[in-house]
């Protein structure tokens, strides 16, 4: 029978697949909520249970841990802080945690360029941290799971393309070749790590659905209702730029700014925003798209 697992932040764009998909592969899940947080809405299940804790507090996270002696612990958790993992970090070591899969899911982040980005300096410090607590224990371990952009959640929200509007920013002129992964694969690719813990020890794991171009993507639209796109292109070396620029100021919006370089780190090839010359997909049981399924995904939010 599969081991018990801990989840931080599984209410969530990412963490709800993730529960829903180990909840499936028979895992029993210890949800880790915030304390007067959204997990209550959780759909109950036999499967799961919901402790409250702080997450700024190791004690409160220990405790909640200890009790259930879970094996590995996932966190999901939105956040840009650096550090802000730490506490749980900190609270899996005590706890006799085997494997801790940090809040990454996203750009890759052993690129030398990535790692230069301001939106990657907490996923950098948090793995720096992951390092140092497996020098000092032995039975502790990490992996990240690098995935490129949520494909099915840039299509809905229309940052990827905007489908229902026929209008898109193509980044470099939109040829540009980058790895995308359904919210299900991610979830897939999770429980591949927790059953190949040895395959996945201290290291990025590399999956994608498809690697895609946005042009490719605009083209099945256009094949099924006929539509002109309104489009106009943009250099990520400016949008790089700008994203420093607003830094700067006084105010900064830091969301847009952090928005604009992971736009940087999944549409520039220069960051390895391609991953298909070292996927893990085999390895994690996540199957890539044929032409037709990714045809399919795109009309599916048309």
């Amino acid at each position: 029978m599969p081991p018990t697992v801990a989840l931080a932040g599984a209410t969530g764009n990412l963490g709800l697949p993730i529960l829903t998909t180990l909840l499936d592969s028979k895992y029993t899940v210890i949800v880790l909520s915030r304390i007067g947080g959204s997990s209550s809405k959780l759909k109950p299940h036999p499967n799961f249970t919901i402790k409250e804790v702080d997450f700024t507090s190791v004690a409160s996270l220990t405790g909640a841990l200890q009790d259930s002696r879970p094996e590995a612990v996932i966190s999901c958790l939105a956040t840009l802080a650096i550090g802000s993992q730490n506490p749980l970090i900190d609270a899996s070591v005590a706890a006799g945690v085997k494997r801790f899969i940090p809040a990454e899911f996203g750009m890759d982040s052993m690129n030398p360029l990535c790692v230069q980005l301001p939106v990657c300096a907490a996923k950098e410090m948090t793995q720096r941290y992951l390092t140092e607590k497996t020098k000092t224990h032995p039975g502790f371990s990490w992996t990240a799971v690098a995935n490129g952009l949520f494909l099915d959640w840039c299509l809905e929200e229309g940052t990827l393309l905007d489908l229902k509007a026929h209008k898109a920013t193509l980044y470099n002129g939109g040829e540009v070749s980058f790895s995308v992964t359904l919210l299900r694969d991610i979830a897939r690719a999770v429980v591949g790590v927790l059953e190949n813990l040895e395959g996945t020890r201290d290291r990025v794991v590399y999956v994608h659905s498809a690697c895609v171009t946005q042009n490719k993507l605009i083209g099945y639209a256009k094949e099924r209702d006929g539509v002109e796109w309104d489009v106009r292109v943009k250099d990520t070396e400016e949008i790089r730029r700008e994203g420093l620029e607003e830094l700067e100021k006084d105010e900064p919006d830091v969301g847009a700014a952090m928005l604009g370089f992971s736009i940087v780190g999944c549409f520039d090839t220069a960051y390895g925003c391609d991953f298909s010359g070292h996927l893990d997909n085999d390895l994690l049981g996540v199957k890539e798209l044929s032409d037709a399924e990714l045809r399919g995904v795109v009309e599916s939010f048309m």
